[in-house]
């Protein structure tokens, strides 16, 4: 009976011996595959780059890093504004592989980032204002961050009202006698742009609040705060309503107030931070 538990206890430790020296050649072979990985993405292979980060990850499916490679050789072969239906495939091919990063690592800026990049480029926008929306209104992520996508929201706002105010037909150039220019704004012909405008104008605003409200010393906000005020004006003018004119006005004007002081405040920080650099002696 000794003599037989004796016998299981040498197998049982010899199982775990193999297991664990298996473990760590596979970890080895993991690695050495993604160095080839990122010798093949230098030399712009960017398919064999992925081959060789997926068989590192088949190879040690606990290493961090082989999701990464696969994700960026994937993303490497999306080719920007070609909208061929292979081709944007390889862009969602791209954004699930980041998806996958993020599921296990939320934080993760340059999966985020790169998620909001492709859906961009596929002309995605309904889902690239969801992704974005996704972060401004998640309590766990830092309210800076979260700041940083209200803005992005707010200055898509931005723009879908500027592309309707700024059109030739809905504004009037004017001289005066001292040769000096100025700019009226009148209704669109379709009611409906007008009707748009608004609300990309009102849905701006609450955003930048927001934006304004997790981060006050965030200067894009504040700028785009300023913009979006300047909409709110032109709209007012076209809709014939002269105090309300005024008052975005006002509000705009001290908006960009704010904005410059934010903008100083950041050029005197920066200078500084650049002064000690080159004060600090080199490190040997």
């Amino acid at each position: 009976m000794k003599l037989s538990q004796t016998r299981i206890a040498i197998v049982l430790a010899v199982l775990v011996m193999s297991s664990s020296g298996c473990g760590v050649i596979n970890r080895i072979r993991s690695k050495n595959a993604l160095n080839e990985a990122a010798r093949a993405y230098r030399e712009g292979h960017f398919e064999e780059a992925e081959q060789y980060s997926r068989r590192a990850q088949e190879l040690d499916p606990d290493n961090k890093t082989a999701p990464q490679f696969i994700a960026r050789t994937i993303h490497a072969q999306y080719r920007p504004g070609v909208q061929a239906p292979e081709n944007i495939a390889k862009a969602r091919e791209a954004i699930e592989a980041y998806q996958k990063i993020l599921e296990k690592n939320p934080k993760d800026e340059e999966a985020y980032k790169a998620i909001a990049y492709l859906y961009g480029a596929i002309k995605e926008d309904d889902k690239l204002k969801q992704w974005i929306s996704s972060r401004a209104t998640s309590d766990a992520v830092e309210p800076e961050k979260r700041a940083e996508a209200y803005v992005v929201l707010a200055s898509k706002d931005w723009d879908c009202s500027y592309k309707i105010t700024e059109l030739p037909s809905n504004k009037v150039t004017s001289i005066d006698a001292n040769n000096k220019a100025s700019v009226s704004y009148k209704k669109p012909k379709e009611q409906k742009e007008f009707d748009n405008a608004q609300v990309c104008v009102k849905r701006g605003l609450e955003e930048i609040e927001n934006a304004i409200k997790f981060d006050p010393n965030n200067e894009s906000a504040w700028s785009y705060k300023t913009n979006l005020l300047l909409e709110a004006s032109k709209l007012a003018e076209m809709d014939g309503k002269t105090d309300l004119k005024a008052e975005y006005q006002k509000q705009s004007e001290a908006a960009l107030k704010r904005t410059t002081e934010l903008s100083l405040a950041n050029k005197k920080k920066k200078e500084e931070a650049e002064a000690k650099k080159s004060a600090s002696p080199p490190k040997t």
